[in-house]
């Protein structure tokens, strides 16, 4: 318990420590700044930034968003303004926060990976880096990097060479057969987190037209839908390794972190809440706050892997 019972909600991702276990998700935080006039972003436990790619990115064409029952599908396309275009335009107006920075990083091929986090750890004001493992990998037909253990384990050794400064976690795809698996592969290739999980490939058509309600054929389906889905990956990723775990997929209420925190994740991510209310994450940590006094919980340690599976 903390001391003069005052409410701990700080958390260890590895050798990370965060203020608390909220987190704001990438691609619906822009770059953090967008939102710093609306947010207070100090009393966040940290934000993710776009995704990052070795050269800029247009994306997809209009309409990107779709609203779908209880979620939403987006079809941005990885829209973002190449990574050195962040090191000199963005990163240094995020050093003036008190917050923990990650960097998303995604690429098409193994050397995109490596180049982009070798051009980042040359550059201060970053906590660590997040690889977007859900690309396809054009050398290899298009596969997922993150669908078959074997191409994950090489990108996640590649890259944890190349982060010899901050930790390296890897957003896992949920389109696996085995996450377990692929997570196990994911930490023996060096992750110091994992974050669970990704958007799920999705559709949304206008019968009248005939034609997508995106600009592109399929986007990626998140919200309050995916939740109980998101939830078991979670607890089954939990059950394969001891990594720590950055649950993601639907949050959008105090009980949702706290059902996370109880299958085994460390802490959350925030992202589709922030469409519809940008505050969301800064909300979290003050609902959490008021919930560990009310309950005299005072810090999250008898949260965490509460939920017990029966025999």
């Amino acid at each position: 318990m903390s001391s003069a019972g005052a409410v701990d909600l700080s958390v260890k991702i590895g050798a990370l420590r965060l203020r608390n276990p909220i987190l704001a998700a990438s691609g619906t935080f822009g770059y953090g700044l967008e939102f710093a006039h609306l947010v207070d972003l100090n009393r966040l436990g940290g934000l993710v930034s776009k995704g990052l790619s070795r050269e800029p990115i247009e994306g997809a064409p209009a309409p990107r968003l779709y609203p779908t029952p209880s979620g939403m599908l987006n079809a941005v396309g990885l829209q973002n303004v190449g990574v050195r275009a962040f090191v000199v335009e963005k990163l240094p107006a995020l050093r003036r926060f008190d917050t923990a920075v990650i960097a998303n990083v995604f690429g098409y091929t193994l050397e995109d990976y490596i180049e982009v986090i070798r051009v980042l750890e040359d550059s201060e004001g970053l906590a660590g880096y997040e690889l977007n493992v859900s690309c396809p990998n054009v050398t290899k037909g298009g596969m997922q990097f993150g669908s078959d253990a074997i191409c994950l384990a090489e990108v996640v050794s590649a890259a944890r060479k190349a982060a010899a400064k901050r930790p390296l976690w890897v957003k896992l795809s949920p389109l696996v057969t085995n996450i377990g698996l692929i997570a196990k592969a994911a930490e023996e290739a060096g992750a110091d987190a994992l974050t669970v999980a990704n958007t799920y490939p999705a559709m949304a058509i206008d019968f009248r037209t005939g034609k997508s309600r995106l600009g592109s054929p399929t986007g990626g389906l998140s919200g309050p839908a995916i939740k109980p889905i998101t939830l078991r990956l979670v607890w089954e990723t939990r059950k394969a390794v001891k990594t720590p775990i950055i649950g993601l997929g639907g949050i959008e209420t105090v009980e949702d972190v706290l059902e996370y925190l109880a299958v085994g994740a460390s802490a959350v991510q925030v992202g589709t809440a922030s469409f519809a209310d940008p505050r969301a994450s800064e909300r979290l940590v003050e609902t959490l706050t008021n919930v560990l006094e009310r309950t005299k919980a005072f810090t999250l340690n008898k949260i965490m892997d509460r939920f017990q599976a029966e025999d």
